[in-house]
């Protein structure tokens, strides 16, 4: 499937994001730049917000006085997605300037990633922003862990990022100190721990969702803009139902036991630093944390079906599989620094 094919994960009791989870490198069959079709769709999506953020940006004294502006894609990834929204960002600009009749404002674009992620791709595509003069745009590579800071204090006026924020810092250690699998072949044992299970990934998510909005916080300018985008979960009232990509991999992976392909301790000790939020459960966090004001909050309940169709293709996904694909949906929100 898209998202999986082009993500390696490997299994292993500790699992943290910035260590062994990253894109699969490269343009062959399994490389991410070759599954990224329905992030590319969630990146065209996003184009509305980033470009009202940058018309309010440009209506900005401080931005035209200084005649400058720069902006971070954390979580860039690879392949023809790596440059789309700060292309976006860039083209947008350029038109402002032009409407406002103001000399070109000088880019600088910062690309954020992983140090495993593929990065010579990136390289070799970032001319694409520089055959414009009009507006001279500096870029640079900044190989880190999202949940660490990256920039110095207020140098940035836009950040985005897209499809990247649902992958946690880490698994949550109270079900690895505890020896609680993430998900259970047995049906009815599966149930009974599914609260739990679920309340120790939304917490953990809280707390990286939280750490990552005071970081940036750190880093954005007076009245700097942030827009970001999830693959999360509808808000249906179901408390404890789970993301419905996880359930695909821990179902596909359980086939995979009971065909001895896999051995079982192992499954039980497989977690996926991964959780998908709901807009409410975003939206209280960000309120929480108390840095930004929401300006909008967007939700793409379709988003899932490029996801399904290469799954059917791919994998030849029962009915029961897509349905649950189909139930996921994409957050996108729009931020002021407060």
């Amino acid at each position: 499937m898209a998202a999986l094919r082009g993500a390696q994960l490997a299994p292993s009791k500790i699992m943290a994001s910035k260590q062994t989870v990253h894109m699969n490198q490269g343009q062959g069959e399994i490389s991410y730049a070759r599954n990224s079709s329905y992030q590319n769709a969630e990146q065209n999506r996003m184009k509305p917000l980033i470009e009202e953020a940058i018309i309010d940006l440009c209506s900005n004294t401080n931005t035209l006085l200084h005649g400058k502006m720069v902006i971070a894609d954390l979580g860039c990834s690879s392949g023809p997605n790596a440059l789309a929204l700060v292309s976006t960002a860039v083209m947008a600009i350029h038109c402002r300037c032009l409407h406002l009749q103001q000399p070109p404002l000088e880019v600088c674009v910062l690309l954020n990633d992983l140090p495993d992620n593929d990065f010579s791709t990136v390289v070799k595509s970032l001319v694409t922003l520089r055959q414009s003069n009009e507006p001279v745009v500096v870029t640079g590579i900044i190989p880190r862990s999202f949940y660490e800071r990256l920039f110095t204090s207020g140098s940035l006026n836009l950040v985005c990022s897209s499809c990247s924020l649902h992958w946690l810092s880490k698994v949550p250690e109270v079900l690895i100190r505890d020896h609680i699998p993430a998900y259970d072949i047995d049906e009815q044992a599966r149930r009974e721990r599914l609260p739990m299970v679920h309340e120790a990934y939304a917490h953990q998510f809280k707390t990286d969702f939280t750490h990552f909005l005071k970081l940036r916080a750190k880093e954005l300018a007076p009245s700097g803009r942030m827009i970001v985008s999830v693959i999360g979960r509808p808000s249906d009232g179901s408390t404890f139902e789970f993301f419905h990509i996880w359930e695909v991999i821990a179902q596909t992976l359980s086939i995979m036991v009971s065909e001895g392909v896999i051995d079982k301790e192992k499954f039980d000790s497989f977690y996926v630093p991964m959780y998908g939020p709901s807009s409410e459960e975003m939206r209280a966090i960000i309120q929480e944390e108390g840095s930004f004001s929401m300006r909008e909050m967007q939700h793409f309940g379709d988003v899932m079906d490029e996801f399904a169709r290469i799954g059917k293709q791919y994998w030849s996904l029962e009915g029961n599989l897509e349905n649950m694909l189909a139930k996921d949906t994409m957050v996108a929100v729009s931020l002021t620094k407060a």
